[in-house]
């Protein structure tokens, strides 16, 4: 029987059966080994959370500056104006206080916008 091995970033390696693993990979590029426990560095998972909030809005922005050329070229002041403001706040989501103050992996997965970013990957 073969043993698989679980390697750090400094060369410390444990057998993986005897690791304490997180219950999901969510979050795998943040994990850190301390001993035979792997835990998630909330700080580095924000930023992972982040890049996945800047993936999911691309295609969001470039489908409201249709709606924007659309209210443009009809000279609709309301739909520019909404189309504005949905824009800012999709560039905002990245930083918002709900990410900043999380604690914990959950905390971090439930700050997911749905009303502005659509299904929660992390659900």
């Amino acid at each position: 029987m073969s043993v698989t091995y679980i390697e750090d970033k400094d060369g410390n390696s444990i057998d993986a059966s005897t690791a304490t693993v997180p219950s999901n990979r969510h979050f795998r590029e943040a994990w850190s080994l301390s001993g035979d426990v792997i835990t998630e560095d909330i700080t580095k998972a924000k930023e992972l959370f982040k890049d996945k909030i800047r993936e999911a809005r691309k295609p969001l922005l470039e489908a409201e500056d249709v709606v924007y050329m659309k209210a443009l070229e009809a000279d609709d002041a309301s739909a520019k104006s909404a189309s504005v403001t949905k824009k800012q706040a999709l560039r905002d989501a990245p930083s918002s206080t709900t990410i900043a103050n999380a604690t914990t992996i959950e905390q971090l997965k439930s700050a997911w916008d749905t009303d502005l970013l659509g299904d929660n990957p992390y659900s």
